[in-house]
Parts: C-alpha cells; structure tokens; sequence
C-alpha cells in the first residue's frame, strides 16, 4: 500500500511538473514570506498540542467528509485552539490538493503542514510555494540518501520536517538526522492496521530535547490522554475531527483530556 501511495505521488507530480516547472516552482517558493517556527509552536507546555487535520477521505475508510472550505474548517480548528493545521493534499486516496493547501495557509495564524508522501525535492519546493510551514517525511518510504535529501531540503527553505516513523529502527534513523520534530504512527502505512501502544513502546527512545508527535487512531478525549501519559508532546487528529460535526468543541474536549 505505501508503495503504490508514493507511486501515485510520484506520477502526479510529474504531472504538476509539465504544467510548471521546477524552476518556477522554485522561484515562487523562494518568494514566500518565511515560514512560522513550528518547533515553537509545538514545543512541551503543561498541556497536549493538538495537530487538526484536513482529511476528505483515507485508504481504510473511504470517503469521510466534503470538505468544500477547508479555509473555515481550518478557522474551527484554530478557534478550537489546534496548534497547528495538517492538510492532505494527495489526490487519489486522499481527495486532497495543493489548493486546499494554499486556502488554509490564507485562512490560518498557526503553521501548517503538507501531508503527503513526499519523496522528491519537486514536491518540498512546491510545499514552500503553496504555503507550507512543515512537511511530512515518512521513513518507511524512503532510503537513506533520498531521506537526508529531503530533510536537507525542507530545513534549507525554512520550513520544519516532520519524521513519521513506525518502528524502533525508524526512530534511530530520525534521530540520527537530527529531526526535531518526531511522530509515531500508530497506523502501519504497509499494511493499514492500528496499535494504539505503538506510540508508548518507542516514546522513551525519544530524547528530550526532540518533540514527540503520537499520529492516528484517536476517536474520543480519552485516546488523546492515553497519548499524553505515554509521552506525546503532541497529538495529530484527522478522522474524529472531520466526521464529528462539531470541530471546536472535539478539539477543546481533546485539550481539555491532556
């Protein structure tokens, strides 16, 4: 499933890149204001943070939610007091775009991260031009020396990469990038099933210092406070947030529990 998800990604940017080239994408997204401080943003309070996430539809679920404005549903996850906003943007699985990137970063104060299955510098350059103050790099998806090009990249250009990892030997990797920023995902992206404990089994190979991210299966307050009491730093939530009807209340219950 990965593979196929970053395939598609891949083709898709081809796609985008034969519209608009490298070049261009380039010099719009050395136009860019610079990019908020999300490591600043997310850093170790007294309470959780919450990562909201714009999410249409997902591989294990099919369609979620509608979504025609993701500019307000961002606006309720800020008045809800999210921390940061995530935006899929892949297409295929995700019904996600760039434009619903570039509505949210107009609507939203607080950083905004592109989530998508990043695994070329065209699509960080692209990030950057749409807006993107963090970019997901998914260790699973990607070797070695293209990881480190990516991470390079998206550090180079301002912006903060998170380093979603699934085991203790993506952790290692992270941290021997020097990632900053760190999520867990309970989701295995190869074979779509959850474990909750994932996050609490790998959270003390974390050092302090490095912000601590629990990603997926959160429905209800009490996921979120499981998550806080293994160690989460933060905590992303997607699918609770856009099937729920009423954002700003789930995200105050969701910090409230922390």
């Amino acid at each position: 499933m990965l593979a196929d998800l970053v395939a598609g990604a891949l083709h898709d940017a081809s796609d985008r890149r034969a519209a608009r080239s490298l070049a261009d994408v380039e010099a719009a997204a050395l136009e860019r204001a610079p990019a908020l401080d999300a490591l600043s943003a997310l850093a170790p309070r007294d309470r959780v943070h919450i990562i909201a996430e714009i999410k249409r539809a997902s591989p294990s679920r099919g369609r979620l939610a509608e979504i025609a404005d993701p500019a307000s549903l961002a606006a309720s996850y800020q008045l809800g007091g999210a921390s940061a906003i995530s935006v899929l943007t892949e297409g295929r699985r995700f019904g996600g775009s760039l434009g619903d990137l570039e509505s949210v970063r107009q609507a939203a104060s607080v950083p905004v991260l592109r989530k998508d299955f990043i695994a070329e510098p065209y699509q960080v350059f692209e990030a950057r031009a749409a807006g993107a103050d963090l970019v997901l790099l998914i260790v699973a998806a990607l070797d070695k020396p293209t990881l480190e090009e990516l991470f390079g990249l998206v550090t180079a250009l301002g912006m903060t990469p998170l380093i979603e990892t699934h085991s203790a030997d993506e952790v290692a990797r992270a941290l021997d990038l020097g990632a900053g920023l760190l999520g867990v995902n309970a989701r295995d992206l190869s074979t779509f099933e959850l474990d909750q404990d994932l996050f609490g089994r790998l959270a003390d190979q974390i050092p302090s210092g490095v912000i601590r991210v629990a990603e997926s299966a959160v429905r209800s307050p009490e996921d979120v406070a499981h998550y806080r009491r293994a160690g989460a730093d933060v905590v992303l939530v997607g699918e609770a947030l856009v099937t729920g009807g009423d954002p700003v209340s789930a995200i105050r219950e969701f910090l409230a529990a922390s």
